[in-house]
């Protein structure tokens, strides 16, 4: 079984590889099917990791939308085609940076 540790690390993980392959903008992102793919596979994994956190952890760092996180992840497996590229962009832009701040205190403080 995975500890904690290594949950909030795929968490980065993830977080690293999304940034790695949006960093050339957002036209990039829209013109380029395998980019979109990756970028929402890792966001998958975020919820995943999320999913498996325990409770008393995120009870601790209730600034991080956990539940929306997790949320996402079940659109991304089971509604997969629902799934809106702007949205996708947005949460890029919008939320994974200071989920990656949050994420690299929690790993520092465990």
């Amino acid at each position: 079984m995975r500890r904690e540790a290594e949950r909030l690390q795929d968490i980065l993980e993830a977080i690293a590889a999304i940034e790695q392959y949006t960093r050339q903008g957002r036209q990039t992102f829209d013109e380029q099917e395998l980019i979109q793919v990756w970028v929402v596979h890792h966001l998958q994994i975020i919820g995943e990791a999320a999913n498996l956190l325990s409770a008393d952890l995120i009870s601790q760092y209730q600034e991080v939308p956990w539940a929306q996180i997790v949320a996402f992840r079940n659109i991304v497996v089971h509604e997969y085609f629902q799934v809106s590229l702007n949205l996708v962009w947005s949460i890029v832009q919008n939320n994974l940076p200071l989920l990656k701040v949050t994420v690299e205190r929690m790993v520092q403080e465990l």
